[in-house]
């Protein structure tokens, strides 16, 4: 384990299993709640979750803080066209190349 990432599962938080999200799973959705893009039932499990771990919580607040420094660093910014193109060249080939995998 990883000083970022929290407990390990299973994690002994909570004793309703079914309202119950692990360590594990916290960590992979944490991204989720700080975009605001997880359903208003996984944001509560989320939360609640949170509220009893403090491994979770303290990687939720590094993660919250990255997210912070991103948006503030970058603020406005835009790629140089020369680093766009050569990006938008090599996703329509990474595109092509999956495409041609997935008719074999």
């Amino acid at each position: 384990m990883s000083e970022l990432s929290g407990p390990t599962d299973p994690c002994s938080l909570g004793d309703d299993s079914h309202d119950y999200l692990g360590c594990a799973e916290v960590i992979a959705e944490v991204w989720t709640l700080l975009d605001g893009e997880c359903t208003p039932e996984t944001r509560a499990k989320l939360r609640k979750h949170l509220e009893a771990c403090p491994g979770c919580l303290k990687h939720y607040g590094l993660e919250e803080r990255i997210k912070t420094l991103i948006a503030t660093k970058c603020q406005g910014e835009r790629a140089p066209e020369g680093l766009r193109e050569r990006l938008r060249l090599e996703i329509r080939r990474t595109t092509i190349i999956r495409g041609g995998q997935e008719r074999l």
